[in-house]
């Protein structure tokens, strides 16, 4: 995410983001390649030939890592690490603990990848950038398309046994993260970048209505697509990690806290706790960002110290749903 943008190659520091009613309006991403296992769509699923630049504070670009991680491509896709706070050049490559320089184009600043592939380039400036070495652009920088290339396109580089698509569950999967998306990944923003009461109330109860509904769900299944873990769950985790820590003070989406749902937080206990999921996870990185990159909606900069949230605690939904038998190999 970031509130600047280039126009015409240059950087803008600050862009209309709301309409006439003060709703919050998050643009569309421009690259929209395709990575394919044969090559046939002119990038082939290779070991070290892409390049994925991330913020470990974007949920957005959290969605990648954890897939790379679940997938066993760590080896074969390298990584290049954001600084946390935006300051008015938006992303930026620092010494700061946590951060990977970009050693493939060796920017300072994320806009400089961008405005390499176009020196013209009009657009927002976000992460996760999936950048093909080989031919030097970028490939793709929509969250959704990149988790489901890695997921299904490189299954010859890692002969990984996890499928989070599989055949028998593509259309629920696809219906699913189309329903989260409004009300719940994009709702937190809506709640907080909102600029009018109107526009407040009205993403802060589609979240909420949203919440209660999924509530109820996971009561009667271990995850959303049933008992097995999909892309539409980590589509959902990287959302709900965020929530008590940012979104429920930060965004004002304080009906309720994610712990105060027991189905929900019992949920993202179990998915931190897959193997590889919570090494993707920096409350810190998440917490500097939120709180000091957005001046109008916490003008001091001041990072809260809590709240306490023990991630590690049983959850026990393996036992309550007994999916250990329904193909989770080492995630199980």
């Amino acid at each position: 995410m970031g509130l600047g943008m280039l126009i015409d190659g240059k950087w803008v520091s600050e862009r209309e983001q709301e309409d006439k009613k003060g709703r919050f309006m998050r643009p569309d991403t421009t690259f929209r390649d395709r990575i394919t296992a044969d090559g046939s769509s002119g990038f082939k699923a290779e070991s070290g030939r892409y390049h994925l630049y991330v913020s470990l504070a974007c949920p957005w670009a959290q969605r990648t890592l954890i897939v790379r991680e679940l997938k066993g491509l760590t080896n074969a896709i390298s990584v290049s690490i954001v600084n946390p706070v935006m300051g008015e050049n938006s992303w930026e490559f620092t010494d700061a603990p946590g951060v990977i320089p970009d050693s493939i184009n060796h920017a300072r600043y994320l806009w400089e990848v961008y405005t390499k592939v176009d020196s013209h380039y009009t657009g927002r400036v976000t992460v996760p950038v999936l950048w093909d070495k080989q031919t030097g652009t970028i490939v793709n920088n929509e969250s959704r398309d990149i988790i489901r290339m890695l997921d299904t396109e490189f299954n010859e580089v890692t002969n990984s046994p996890i499928d989070l698509y599989p055949a028998d569950l593509h259309t629920e999967i696809d219906e699913t993260i189309d329903a989260i998306y409004q009300p719940i990944n994009n709702g937190v923003y809506r709640s907080g970048f909102a600029t009018t009461q109107e526009a407040y109330d009205e993403a802060v109860t589609e979240l909420f209505d949203a919440l209660n509904y999924y509530e109820d769900l996971l009561g009667r299944q271990r995850y959303l697509c049933g008992n097995r873990l999909t892309e539409a769950d980590v589509c959902l985790f990287t959302t709900l990690l965020r929530f008590d820590p940012v979104y429920y003070v930060h965004f004002k989406c304080n009906l309720r806290r994610i712990v105060d749902y027991p189905n929900l937080w019992g949920y993202v206990r179990d998915i931190y706790q897959h193997p590889g999921v919570k090494e993707t996870c920096n409350l810190d990185h998440i917490k500097q960002h939120y709180y000091r990159s957005h001046p109008k909606v916490n003008p001091s900069g001041i990072v809260p110290k809590g709240p306490i949230i023990d991630f590690e605690t049983p959850h026990d939904r393996d036992r309550q749903f007994d999916a250990l038998a329904v193909g989770f190999g080492s995630l199980g």
